[in-house]
């Protein structure tokens, strides 16, 4: 009979892996943001209605399929 042990190490590892892919890709995603381009400083923004504001546009950066 195999040992418990290899079990867990095995469920480590798989643990281990998918951390380190989810902590790629974060780091993926912030090297990306830093590239996004700064808003236009000399338009006066509407206090109304709809704005395209940098929390907006790196959700449709994300939301791409």
């Amino acid at each position: 009979m195999k040992s418990p042990r290899s079990k867990l190490s095995r469920r480590n590892f798989l643990l281990a892996v998918g951390a380190g892919s989810a902590v790629a890709t974060a780091a993926l995603v912030t090297q990306k943001s830093s590239e996004v381009q700064p808003q236009d400083q000399g338009k006066v923004a509407d206090p109304k209605g709809y704005r395209l504001t940098q929390h907006i546009r790196n959700y449709y950066r994300t939301a791409k399929v």
